[in-house]
């Protein structure tokens, strides 16, 4: 099967991790916000929100702490703008991709093309956006296992999207329970998060056989698999 092209243009070189080019924050007001939210980025997806202070990232940013403060308020002001700034553009790929999907094959969708049409815009720019969607990437990550804000914090920017993913796979699986969906994708979004934040735990489990960055070969095992796994916990009615 086919993969979709994801909606927006990405640059062809694949990214590395590493810290975005910085932003002179005595530029203009859009590029000195820009500025600190690189930096936030940076440290959240490396020390968490707790691990980060305001001083730090504005230290990092090249700014003054009032000024970080004047654009965001509080840290958790901040933390969320960092987590919006990317989660729109991947939710906006995503249920575009799957909409143009299911337009296009109207009755004949298949759990394979519908995932890979849902999966394929995170991991394509994980893999070729630059640093910063490394770096983001990490921090989904990190907030998807949180226990103390990761439930709140990915419900309010991720929900529509994935309950849009839901309502078509019902279209495949019309017998699923709504109790074994939302269990599927739990174990989906697991899955997923784990594998974009490039932990580089499959590399040493597998002595360097399996390449953690490689989200490439990432993706088309995740869509098989997951494909197997609704299909596995939605059987047909008796």
């Amino acid at each position: 099967m086919s993969k979709l092209d994801v909606t927006a243009p990405v640059p062809v070189a694949p990214a590395r991790r590493g810290r975005p080019p910085k932003v002179k924050a005595q530029g203009v007001g859009g590029d000195t916000r820009e500025s600190i939210l690189d930096a936030a980025e940076d440290l959240f997806s490396k020390h968490g929100f707790y691990g980060v202070t305001i001083r730090e990232v504005a230290r990092e940013a090249g700014v003054d702490t009032a000024l970080v403060h004047y654009y965001f308020g509080a840290k958790r002001g901040l933390f969320d703008a960092v987590f919006l700034r990317r989660a729109e553009v991947w939710n906006n790929e995503r249920v575009e991709a799957i909409n143009r999907y299911a337009l296009a094959n109207v009755g004949t969708m298949t759990l394979e093309g519908l995932l890979r049409a849902f999966l394929e815009p995170p991991f394509q720019w994980s893999l070729k956006g630059g640093p910063g969607w490394k770096h983001y990437s990490a921090l989904v990550a990190q907030t998807n296992a949180n226990p103390t804000f990761g439930g709140e914090t990915m419900a309010r920017y991720y929900d529509p999207a994935i309950r849009r993913l839901i309502e078509l796979i019902k279209l495949i699986l019309p017998q699923a329970r709504d109790v074994d969906l939302y269990w599927a994708w739990h174990n989906l979004s697991g899955a997923l998060t784990l594998t974009l934040g490039e932990t580089g735990r499959l590399d040493r489990l597998s002595s360097g056989l399996c390449r953690s960055g490689d989200l490439e070969t990432a993706c088309d095992y995740m869509v098989r698999f997951a494909s197997a796994g609704f299909r596995a916990v939605c059987p047909p009615s008796p």
